[in-house]
């Protein structure tokens, strides 16, 4: 898995008006939390953009004032209507300890739906996984090659490796849509 530094800067004062403060400042509060200690810290909102705004999954080096700590991101807060970063959660990750975090789906093969001029429609971006931290994997591979036209492939059918999947076994991650023009030269067919 990836791996990102992000340098951030101890808060002394918490509350409301000290975040809006940083908010101001272009910084964005954090809180790091699943450690021996909970910090609270902020962090130049430029720094989240290669974490935030990708699909990938990345392991966050965090360097708090030159203490080091390996995290992943939680959870993150945006503002309703102005999309502006609010609130990151990080959560500290320990060797041996299982996480849980969102990993994001990646199609290999090749399907005969697709290849007989259907449209692949991804259901699920990303899978919820929980595995330690050596276990994280970049990306959940999904299978499509025995996908045909009208069908779909369901989380159920994926095999992890190393790494427990949270997300329903039953919700589908892909289907294999049929075209209007191709369905009514199936109805003529028939």
């Amino acid at each position: 898995m990836k791996s990102l530094e992000i340098v951030g800067f101890k808060r002394a004062n918490l509350g409301k008006t000290e975040a809006k403060a940083l908010r101001l400042d272009a910084q964005v509060p954090c809180v790091l939390y699943g450690g021996k200690d909970t910090v609270h810290f902020s962090v130049p909102a430029i720094l989240f953009r290669e974490l935030l705004y990708t699909p990938e999954a990345h392991i966050v080096d965090l360097n708090v004032e030159g203490t080091m700590y390996k995290a992943i991101v939680q959870d993150s807060q945006f503002h309703p209507v102005n999309e502006m970063l609010l609130h990151v959660d990080f959560l500290e990750l320990e060797e041996g300890k299982e996480v849980k975090m969102d990993i994001p789906v990646k199609y290999v093969g090749v399907s005969p739906g697709v290849l007989a001029g259907g449209k692949l429609v991804s259901k699920l971006r990303k899978v919820r996984v929980r595995a330690t931290m050596d276990n994280l994997p970049d990306y959940v591979e999904v299978n499509i090659s025995g996908m045909e036209l009208g069908k779909s492939i369901k989380v159920g059918a994926v095999e992890p490796k190393d790494y427990t999947i949270l997300t329903s076994k039953e919700a589908p991650i892909a289907t294999i849509t049929i075209p209007r023009a191709l369905k009514g030269e199936l109805a003529a067919s028939k």
